[in-house]
């Protein structure tokens, strides 16, 4: 059957298709743990346009055979790990910004357009995608949707969801639709875009999405504000929100992930201090000049030991490369880092904390945590060597104790690395029995064969 295939899909891609095992051997990975089998794909084509991938989505579906969509690969929960020999459509070659209408606001991109690469075109027009994961130079738009990603600017303009406003899908029957329409608001029938937004893949291939933009604001400070104590670094998030402030970012970093940035990448960090608050305000110039004297007053008032303000766009960025900079300084530790993403009411950030550094203590695995703190997503960086047959199984007891407490505190499993397959068994204790029911007749509906990205969430 592989050679039929193969005959069918050669007729499609030519030579944009990949066969030999060690080619397809790096699309068997994403950036989840590494399994000790590893399952590669059938092939790998390499789709331009909507009609390629509907194509292939029709001769898969004659053959059985699973399709999973792919770009930069950087899924922390397996969602673009193949489970069983499939087809990957990787959209490396569908990565154009079609184009950018700054009256209306919107943008039209391909799957494959790196996030930044948007940022920086839209800013040249005086015009802003607030969405702003951490690896924002490697993940692409439609990864980002297919899991409504986040990061640090989420407290103040939300997540990827809030700015897409149409999408172009390929179904399992092949059939292309279009979700909603290119126009900002609209509640004409249902919210068929939302449905895609955050489904990993599962319901159907996006191949152009519309996003919403909003106007670059004017000016930005960032400031690093350091704490004796965890409590005192909480509260002070607290403080800045009561007082009316709605900084774009509002990060917290921890003892150990602020040592590990300054070894990696020395730049000044205060690793004395039990942990650290990102601060970043936007807006206009004469309104941040006012904003920061009021955010070092409360900051003042909540005990902060060290207050370091960036004076120019060039500290800003400096303070942002550390930032960014904290999976990479992680990898020196050990020979595996494992990102983890787990949410819970602002309001428990602290026993979520002091949970999660008990558990690693218990079975001595170092762990640097951060987080967007405005929103309560925390994200753990595990070092470890998963070689160590009795260190990953002290992780995999490690894990089912750090969503349960998530779960605990009135969290939920992910605020944006998603489901996939590395977290699809503890779904059924996160949500409602007839919830899950629903979404499990959704997928259904959509995908009758199960051959889109299957055994992921569910």
């Amino acid at each position: 059957m592989d050679k039929i295939l193969y005959a069918e899909l050669k007729k499609i891609y030519s030579e944009d298709i990949l066969f030999e095992k060690e080619d397809l051997y790096p699309y068997a990975y994403d950036t989840s743990p590494n399994r000790n089998v590893l399952i590669l794909p059938k092939f790998v084509v390499f789709p331009t346009n909507s009609q390629q991938v509907s194509q292939t989505i029709l001769i898969c579906k004659k053959y059985n055979v699973p399709v999973v969509a792919r770009a930069a690969g950087t899924c922390h929960c397996g969602g673009c790990r193949v489970k069983k020999p499939a087809v990957i459509l990787h959209f490396s070659k569908m990565n154009k910004i079609l184009s950018i209408n700054k009256e209306d606001l919107i943008a039209k991109v391909q799957p494959n357009v790196v996030i930044k690469k948007i940022n920086d075109e839209v800013e040249k027009l005086g015009l802003f995608f607030p969405p702003d994961p951490s690896n924002l130079t490697v993940s692409t738009i439609g990864g980002a949707v297919a899991l409504s990603s986040g990061g640090p600017r989420t407290f103040k303009y939300g997540t990827t969801k809030d700015y897409i406003i149409n999408l172009e899908v390929v179904l399992a029957d092949g059939k292309i639709i279009k979700t909603g329409t290119d126009i900002a608001k609209d509640v004409t029938g249902y919210n068929l875009t939302s449905l895609f937004v955050g489904s990993e893949g599962t319901l159907g291939i996006i191949t152009e999405i519309t996003i919403k933009l909003i106007p670059k604001p004017q000016s930005r400070k960032v400031t690093l504000a350091y704490f004796d104590d965890l409590i005192e670094a909480t509260a002070a998030v607290n403080n800045i929100i009561n007082s009316g402030f709605i900084p774009a970012t509002l990060d917290l970093l921890d003892k150990n992930t602020l040592e590990t940035i300054e070894k990696f990448n020395p730049c000044g960090l205060l690793c004395t201090k039990e942990a650290a608050l990102l601060i970043e305000l936007d807006g206009f110039e004469e309104n941040l000049n006012y904003e920061c004297k009021k955010l070092f007053e409360i900051l003042k008032k909540s005990n902060a030991a060290k207050i370091v303000q960036a004076q120019n766009e060039e500290e800003n960025e400096q303070i942002w490369r550390s930032r960014r900079s904290a999976f990479a300084a992680v990898t020196k530790l050990k020979p595996n880092v494992i990102t983890e993403d787990v949410v819970v009411p602002r309001s428990k950030i602290v026993p979520l904390v002091k949970g999660i550094q008990k558990i690693c203590s218990e079975y001595n695995i170092t762990v640097c945590i951060m987080g967007h703190a405005g929103d309560g997503n925390i994200h753990p960086n595990f070092a470890l060597d998963l070689s160590n047959e009795k260190e990953r199984k002290d992780f995999e007891i490690l894990k089912d104790k750090l969503f349960a407490l998530a779960l605990k505190l009135g969290g939920s499993l992910s605020g944006e690395h998603g489901i996939g397959d590395e977290k699809k068994k503890y779904l059924k204790d996160a949500l409602d029995i007839g919830a899950l029911e629903y979404m499990e007749k959704i997928k259904a509906l959509f995908d009758p064969k199960n051959i889109i990205n299957p055994d992921k969430i569910f």
